[in-house]
């Protein structure tokens, strides 16, 4: 893969996986350390949900909602123009709307403080975060963007399955009381959708995305493909 031919977006979906994965996993260690939970054994102590820790979870989660919002709706504007029938890319879009706000009710609102919005964000996410995965693996085997389609739906398919499997056992789980085991199944589950949200920077490097301002602000976002051929751009504004 040539960098000089790479868009800069391609950045934009590896920098959500990688600092959101980050930024978990520095929550737990704080929780830890601050003696607010015991390492994936104790089922009634949550590595988020106590100050210092939930805090920190708290920022986390908002920076991660906003940066899967903007990912989504970079998709959208990605795939509007290769779709004949619109439906599934706008269910697409929606499902991630959705998940970036089942993502700020998780981390806003602390299971020990509100666990019935806290069990909405979490249903919210697992939930509509599960069937735009399925959406978009389609998408990616159905419209072949620059014939790659099988390199990243396939990936797709397999975390969409691996991400299905997890949210049913977690809930099988939790249903059952058994915490221990659920939460070892949610950080699985959890790393799995960022992964996935990581493989969107093999369809992002092909793409230009613009701001433009215009007197009557009738386009402001365009999209432009193959940013390495300026004559054989093709834009879609909204």
């Amino acid at each position: 893969m040539d960098g000089k031919k790479c868009s800069v977006w391609m950045f934009l979906p590896l920098v959500f996986t990688l600092f959101t994965s980050a930024g978990l996993w520095i929550v737990y260690f704080i929780a830890v350390e601050d003696n607010k939970i015991i390492p994936l054994n104790v089922p009634d102590r949550i590595a988020g949900d106590a100050p210092p820790a939930s805090c920190v979870f708290s920022q986390v989660m908002n920076m991660a909602a906003f940066l899967a919002l903007v990912v989504a709706v970079l998709r959208f504007i990605q795939l509007k123009p290769k779709v004949l029938n619109p439906w599934l890319n706008v269910i697409g879009l929606i499902a991630l709307c959705l998940t970036s706000f089942g993502m700020t009710l998780l981390g806003n609102f602390q299971l020990s403080s509100d666990e019935e919005i806290h069990n909405v964000g979490t249903s919210l996410t697992f939930g509509f975060g599960t069937l735009a995965c399925w959406i978009q693996a389609a998408l990616t085997l159905k419209i072949n963007l620059k014939n790659e389609g099988r390199k990243a739906g396939i990936p797709r398919v397999v975390l969409s399955a691996t991400i299905t499997l997890c949210v049913v056992l977690y809930f099988i789980l939790m249903i059952q009381g058994i915490h221990m085991h659920a939460a070892r199944i949610q950080w699985g589950l959890v790393m799995c959708f960022l992964c996935y949200f990581g493989t969107f920077a093999v369809e992002f490097r092909h793409c230009r995305f613009e701001i433009i301002c215009s007197e009557y602000q009738e386009n402001f976002l365009s999209f432009s493909e193959s940013p390495s051929e300026a004559s054989e751009y093709q834009t879609d504004q909204v």
